[in-house]
Formats: structure tokens, sequence, C-alpha cells
């Protein structure tokens, strides 16, 4: 797995930012109807919740794939820190453990992203879907705020998991 850089953090944080700036309905709407524009949060934050748990250590496709959008993601963002304000490239700012995924866990994850890739093809949420399973896949392994989901997230994957599979044996 790739540590996840201050470059690539910074574009998950870039691209959390602009989804939020193009959902904000304003404060006299969001008052009216909170539910309602909640709601329209909750494919980006489910699909963000799945980049996490990619990036989490589940290996074969899913994880080469959620570890190369990590790797272009580094590049990118310290690109951008580099010539965009003359910063530096390659800082961590990965956890220095995390909790991987059990066999089970991993199992639902796959079950997951089959249902992800379903979703972003026939849904009318296919980008922020997209998005936020990239913006998942740069923070879930950073050390700083955005990493604090990863443990509980691995630990119900794992718990369903046993659960699901469990019950099945």
């Amino acid at each position: 797995m790739n540590p996840v850089t201050v470059g690539g953090v910074t574009v998950g944080i870039c691209i959390l930012v602009r989804h939020l700036v193009d959902w904000w309905p304003g404060s006299k709407p969001l008052r009216n109807d909170p539910v309602a524009h909640g709601a329209d949060l909750l494919p980006f934050l489910l699909s963000w919740a799945y980049g996490v748990l990619a990036i989490l250590g589940v290996g074969g496709l899913v994880g080469w794939v959620a570890d190369t959008t990590l790797w272009i993601s580094n590049w990118l963002g310290d690109v951008a820190l580099v010539w965009g304000v003359g910063g530096q490239a390659g800082q961590s700012a990965g956890r220095a453990t995390y909790l991987p995924l059990s066999q089970a866990g991993g199992a639902l994850v796959l079950i997951l992203t089959v249902a992800l890739v379903a979703a972003a093809k026939k849904s009318r949420y296919a980008s922020d879907l997209k998005r936020g399973a990239w913006c998942g896949v740069c923070l879930g392994t950073s050390a700083g705020v955005a990493g604090f989901a990863a443990v509980p997230l691995a630990q119900a994957m794992n718990w369903l998991g046993g659960t699901v599979y469990g019950a099945l044996a």
C-alpha cells in the first residue's frame, strides 16, 4: 500500500470541498427542509465510506485500483503543492497503524464494489459516487481528522462480515 502524502490528502480535501460547495443549498432552504437536503449528501458519503474501506488493505484488483488512485492523487497533489504554492512534495501524512479488513470484511467490500459500479452506471448520482469513492481513497489512511472513520468502518465491516458469513457456515 502506498502511503498517503500531504498532496494526496490535499486532493481528497479539495474533492470534499468542491462537493460541499456544489451541494450547499443555502441556509434558508437548509433550515426549511434539512432532511431532503441532507439526503442529497448520502450518495457521496456512502461512496466515501466505500473508498475508505477499499484503501484499507483490500488486495487483488480492488486494492490495486484503490492503490493506483491514491498514487495518482499523491502525485497530482504534490505537483500542485510544489508548483502552486511552493511547498514540498512527498511528505507522508499517513497513519502509523490501521485496522485491516478480515476475510469476511473483504468479501463484503467486494460485494460493495459490485453495487457501487452498478450504481455508478445506472444512477443519476454517478458523479457523486465516483467523487466520493475517490475522496475516501485519498483520506482513508490519513493521519488527520479525515482518517478518524477508518477504524470504526473497518470494525463494522469485519463484524458484519463475520455475522453474515458466520450465519452461513
